[in-house]
């Protein structure tokens, strides 16, 4: 084969080569090498590995903090509540030590009384709230049905008589379901 002449695409894997560069045709042996396109794929393949391992590691990493700062969180999350109840605990010392050496029912009811409603006004404050359940329907999702017992009116029917354990929400979500006797 003669050097001035072209080769067939077809015999170069689909590159038309002149081996002269007088010659004309598209491609010349004294053409810089052009990266292949293999070359470039495993180029993009690195830097995609690349960037999937760095977003791992960082996806990791921030599940471990947040796990971290979920336990602190539960670590400390009634860390509020009780040190205001603490007040009410040291009341409840001082109430305790009066039963002891006092004689005067009506000073120790009073006392005791204050220190309940002390207790209820943090708990309120923190946002707790007692459930109605007396004369109200019933209602399966709130309450947890005791018994059942015959109601003592024909408009009792089908609604709370009776509570035996009250019921609690906190922040408007029930975190106790009032115990109840159903009239029937």
């Amino acid at each position: 084969m003669n050097e001035n002449t072209q080769l067939p695409e077809e015999e170069n894997n689909g590159l038309n080569i002149n081996a002269d560069e007088n010659v004309s045709g598209t491609e010349h042996l004294t053409d810089p090498l052009v990266e292949s396109e293999q070359e470039a794929l495993e180029t993009e393949l690195r830097e995609s590995k690349d960037k999937y391992v760095r977003l791992a590691a960082e996806f990791d990493n921030f599940r471990k903090r947040t796990a971290k700062e979920r336990v602190e969180l539960f670590q400390t999350a009634g860390r509020d509540v009780i040190t205001d109840l603490l007040d009410v605990l040291d009341d409840a010392d001082r109430a305790q030590a009066e039963f002891e050496k006092s004689d005067d029912n009506v000073a120790l009811k009073e006392g005791v009384k204050l220190v309940f409603n002390k207790l209820k006004n943090i708990l309120q404050a923190k946002g707790l709230k007692p459930m109605e359940a007396i004369g109200k329907d019933f209602d399966p999702d709130v309450f947890e049905a005791i018994t059942e017992i015959p109601a003592p009116d024909a408009g009792l029917k089908g609604k709370v008589v009776d509570e035996i354990t009250k019921g609690y929400y906190l922040n408007d979500k029930i975190i106790r379901h009032a115990k109840v006797v159903v009239g029937k």
